[in-house]
């Protein structure tokens, strides 16, 4: 009996190297957006406390150049914050294309799975068809053969 051989192994092994690129891909950019977001929680702190600060020089001894450093300190957290917030869009989107392509690439791979499955069943079912047949000649043979020998008795 003959062995079995994918003809499409070849493309199978790509789609699987594929896939494992499309998720290395989506990790680095899963990661890349929990550091992006990181750095917004940094900023939004950053901006509370010196909110904070500012609410307190106000309640104390009036220090005009220190609440004035505050809220230039305040306004330019705004303008991190805006900044980073469109960073952290950038790397959701990424991480949406990421997806895409990690969910493509497991389909396509899924599919030649499936080819591969289903040329192994043709070739069980030629296999049993073939071993049926010579089951077959050799029962044949066999009844010949005894019909054979009762006429020449």
């Amino acid at each position: 009996m003959k062995k079995f051989r994918y003809s499409m192994e070849s493309i199978l092994n790509i789609k699987i190297k594929l896939e494992d690129q499309a998720k290395l891909a989506y990790t680095a950019a899963r990661n890349r957006l929990t550091i992006e977001e990181e750095k917004l929680v940094k900023l939004e702190n950053m901006k509370s406390s010196y909110e904070e600060e500012q609410r307190r020089q106000s309640k104390s001894r009036l220090n005009i150049m220190k609440i004035k450093q505050l809220s230039e300190a305040i306004e330019i957290m705004k303008m991190k914050i805006k900044q980073q917030t469109v960073v952290v869009k950038a790397a959701q989107q990424a991480l949406e294309v990421a997806r895409i392509r990690l969910n493509d690439a497991m389909i396509e791979r899924k599919t030649q799975e499936k080819l591969k499955e289903k040329a192994w069943q043709e070739y069980m079912m030629e296999a049993n068809a073939e071993e049926q047949k010579e089951i077959d000649e050799h029962n044949s043979y066999i009844y010949n053969s005894s019909l054979l020998y009762e006429e020449d008795r």
